[in-house]
């Protein structure tokens, strides 16, 4: 079984991912709802490493119009990209039956 990140590790891990453009924020932050419980740490140094691209690097890969290459050509970068490119729920998924 793999470690998940404590809450101080998760925190600051967090905080790192604040980023310049407003998009990169959305897929980021959703991504942290979702899994901030799960994260392993696998998973964190995936996204530390995501964090080290430029705002538009980063944006390009969450869109999936680029995908990674290099150093970042690696499966857990590919899964964590995976989880963070996941489409939002519809609201009636989340909250039951439509309105």
């Amino acid at each position: 079984m793999t470690a998940c990140l404590n809450e101080r590790e998760l925190s600051k891990l967090h905080w790192r991912c604040r980023r310049g453009l407003l998009e990169n924020d959305l897929f980021i932050e959703r991504f942290f709802r979702r899994q901030a419980e799960q994260i392993t740490v696998e998973q964190g140094e995936a996204l530390t490493r995501l964090m080290e691209l430029s705002d538009n690097d980063l944006l390009d890969l969450l869109l999936a119009r680029t995908e990674p290459e290099g150093d970042l050509d690696h499966p857990d970068i590919h899964a964590l990209l995976s989880l963070m490119r996941q489409p939002r729920p519809h609201s009636s998924q989340t909250q039951g039956a439509p309105r």
